[in-house]
């Protein structure tokens, strides 16, 4: 059969998004035209939100076996530089928030690559509260160039939960920790 002779149906006009360039620019001229108006804030108040605490800066040599192929740092020695980093933290921390009863865990990690570490170099690694839970802690991180913090190679966060050791499941963080993060 040919359908030739049947009448065709019209499909619905697809709905058109602005892009977001678009978006930003309609925002920004709404913005300039509401900028003409003098703004009173109230005494204190601020669009900044309240600096992270910093947990601990650790500064590491990269060596010559972290390299790849492509003769920079390979993505998955990162995860090694904020291992080392979180376990120097840790050891400030009294007790190192672990017992024969709770210990912490990685539940999660979140990397984001800015640019390529190349060989000789020495990094920083700075960890941050992030937030903190009843049972977890997620800790921001930034790997920098340790001369010079304005060089970003990575950044995001690791979510480190603490987990009964018989049971296998969450249980509360441990007082030192919450005093350590604070």
């Amino acid at each position: 059969m040919s359908d030739a002779g049947s009448p065709k149906t019209k499909k619905p006009a697809a709905r058109k998004r602005k892009p977001a360039a678009k978006k930003a620019a309609k925002a920004a001229n709404t913005a300039v035209a509401v900028a003409d108006k003098p703004v009173v804030e109230p005494a204190g108040a601020s669009d900044a939100a309240p600096a992270p605490v910093t947990l601990i800066r650790v500064p590491l040599p990269v060596r010559w076996r972290d390299l790849d192929a492509f003769n920079h740092v390979n993505n998955s020695q990162y995860l090694s530089y904020l291992e080392e980093a979180r376990l120097q933290w840790m050891m400030t921390v009294p007790g190192q928030g672990l017992d024969d009863h709770v210990a912490p865990v990685v539940a999660a990690a979140n990397l984001n690559y800015r640019r390529p570490i190349e060989w000789p170099a020495e990094v920083a690694i700075e960890l941050f509260v992030e937030r903190l839970g009843n049972t977890s802690l997620s800790v921001a991180h930034r790997i920098v160039d340790a001369k010079d913090p304005a060089v970003l190679y990575c950044d995001g966060h690791v979510v480190m939960v603490w987990i009964d050791r018989n049971t296998g499941r969450a249980a509360p963080l441990p007082e030192a920790v919450r005093v350590a993060c604070s």
